[in-house]
């Protein structure tokens, strides 16, 4: 076959395409209009006309179709020269959904245009629409979910220049940057929970969900479900579909365990599992769910203690230990309450619509006060005297009042009279004092380096090291 002939088989093709495209148009429409270059009607099935209120198409015909069909678009189209595949033309009655072209000749110019309605009303879409309407809303309640997920702390929110509030900052930073286990030691009301919130919106994961569990606030008998989730009806009163659980809602993010310390030692071999093989079962089911989680945890309590005690397994501690982070409680480092009082001040001006400021004798009594719930006990003082009070200057006088019994700082203790031992000189001495220093610390973490290593702000190679060139033995 020559490619002559191909060419006139394939335009013959086409022309009957055409043809048999615009019979099926104007068979099954609820009507089809042309339109010259001027936008006046040189074509109207009679159907259509009739629909418009006239006794035949015949009537149309040379009108502008804006005289005939309200509100039409085809003057657009031709002017234009771009097709409107999809519109809804509104109608008195029921709207009609259109499809409008452009018509060109053999040089490609646009001589006029055409237009079909589909259908007489969007009844036939609806199967459409609702599939659409229905991925939308589930597309909505997924972002929200998300949103809802999401990391509300920055490391912009851990106020404090003292040189604790900056080592803090940068130990957290340098975990943001990996996958490992970060555990955030500190007493109650030092900012854990914000520092997590934190590491996560820094980290590669800050796109997914940020997930908290609060171990000591949940019934032990309810925290197993929460944490794994259930399979359909795994007890009395499950729900039928199952519940996710913790694990699968933080899913490709960062699960937050706050006061792990307080984990029941059943659960923690099952999170240990988890930690260690990546996978999980909810409770009931024997279906294996693959995990990827970042873990965060945060305890208030002495995890060294527990261990030796028995409270807490120690291969789970080993595992979570990868990047301890000891919050130093606001007692030491009171250098950063001007800039948390600030802080704490400005966001409850927000809420009060008005500006308040500590004079220097108020700052002064703060910095006597051992602060036992640290942060969270000065922004709950700072908003009762703001309530209390009725003047933006708050005094010592009103903090007193809002304060009540003050708890002095811990006494410090007196410096050991220093004096060098017969024949010994000053490197003698400081290598005795580093000796005496290790031995004791040693004896208060029980041996474990590592916290020894952690007390002292030494790294643990550098202590060995130390300890190795004093002579003493770990």
């Amino acid at each position: 076959m020559s490619d002559n002939h191909a060419l006139s088989d394939y335009q013959s093709v086409r022309q009957l395409a055409i043809r048999s495209l615009f019979e099926i148009f104007e068979q099954f429409s609820e009507g089809t209009v042309i339109v010259d270059r001027e936008a006046r009607i040189v074509w109207i099935n009679q159907r259509y006309a009739q629909r418009f209120g006239l006794d035949s198409a015949e009537q149309a015909i040379g009108r502008p179709v804006e005289q005939v069909i309200p509100g039409s678009l085809m003057r657009e189209v031709v002017s234009s020269g771009r097709p409107m595949l999809l519109d809804i033309l509104d109608m008195a009655k029921d709207p009609l959904v259109v499809m409008r072209m452009p018509i060109r000749d053999d040089t490609g110019a646009v001589i006029g245009g055409i237009g079909f309605a589909l259908f007489d009303e969007l009844r036939s879409l609806s199967p459409l629409l609702t599939r659409y309407q229905r991925m939308q809303a589930e597309l909505a309640s997924t972002r929200s979910l998300l949103q809802a997920r999401q990391a509300k702390y920055s490391f912009g929110h851990f106020i404090g220049t003292s040189p604790a509030s900056l080592e803090v900052k940068r130990r957290a930073r340098r975990g943001a940057t990996s996958d490992a286990p970060v555990l955030l030691l500190g007493e109650t009301g030092t900012g854990k929970e914000l520092l997590a919130h934190a590491i996560h919106a820094s980290s590669p994961r800050a796109d997914k969900p940020f997930v908290s569990v609060n171990a000591a606030a949940i019934p032990e008998s309810l925290l197993e479900a929460e944490f794994f989730g259930t399979a359909p009806g795994a007890f009395t009163g499950a729900d039928r579909k199952g519940r996710p659980g913790k694990l699968q809602i933080a899913q490709g993010g960062t699960l937050f365990l706050d006061e792990i310390g307080d984990m029941p030692l059943a659960l923690q071999s099952k999170l240990l599992r988890v930690l260690q093989e990546k996978e999980f079962e909810p409770v009931g089911s024997n279906e294996m769910l693959r995990s990827d989680i970042r873990l965060i945890a945060a305890t208030s309590i002495d995890l060294d203690a527990a261990v030796r005690e028995g409270r807490f397994r120690a291969d789970l501690f080993y595992r979570i230990n990868v990047l301890p982070i000891e919050i130093p409680p606001l007692r030491e480092r009171l250098e950063d309450l001007p800039a948390l009082c600030e802080a704490i001040l400005d966001g409850l001006r927000d809420d009060h619509q008005m500006l308040y400021e500590l004079d220097a004798d108020a700052l002064a009594l703060l910095a006597q006060h051992a602060w036992p719930g640290n942060v969270r006990e000065l922004r709950n003082l700072l908003e009762r005297t703001v309530l209390l009070g009725d003047r933006p200057q708050l005094d010592a006088a009103t903090l007193r009042s809002s304060l009540g019994t003050l708890q002095p700082l811990p006494a410090a203790t007196s410096a050991p009279s220093v004096t060098l031992a017969a024949g010994q000189d000053f490197y003698a001495a400081r290598e005795e004092f580093e000796r005496q220093l290790i031995r004791s610390v040693l004896d208060e973490q029980a041996g474990n380096v590592d916290a020894a290593a952690r007390r002292l702000g030494l790294g643990r190679s550098t202590l060995y090291k130390k300890l190795a060139a004093l002579g003493l033995s770990s």
